[in-house]
């Protein structure tokens, strides 16, 4: 019974075996044709694309940047319209916008990637 009582109080991590691991990534919805962008490349003209390295731009912070600046929403209404919170988009502009300035200025390309937790609608 003091057994039992013990692994009750527990975290649902420890209780099964995932203590140290990170939780699991909310989905985000992507309702942007960038499905199709998946695998291509954007890169400086003229230099081949094996000599360039490759800088990967994930759906869901193009997403965020299509709202954001395209769109010109504010964060808040990015974060209900992706499924996530007002953090998360702050964070996805802050890494996209970090990775297109450092592909611009240092001539790297950049690869679109999809991330395994974004849904289309």
């Amino acid at each position: 019974l003091t057994f039992l009582k013990i692994i009750s109080k527990m975290c649902i991590c420890t209780k099964y075996g995932r203590e140290g691991m990170p939780r699991y990534k909310k989905p985000r919805r992507c309702r942007c044709p960038f499905k199709r962008l998946q695998g291509m490349v954007y890169k400086p003209l003229g230099i081949p694309l094996n000599k360039l390295e490759l800088v990967p731009l994930y759906r869901d912070e193009l997403e965020a940047l299509r709202l954001c600046d395209k769109e010109d929403l504010t964060q808040e209404e990015a974060g209900k319209e992706m499924g996530i919170s007002r953090g998360t988009v702050q964070r996805l502009l802050k890494t996209a916008r970090r990775k297109i300035a450092i592909s611009l200025t240092e001539r790297k390309a950049i690869i679109f990637k999809k991330e395994t937790n974004v849904k289309s609608p």
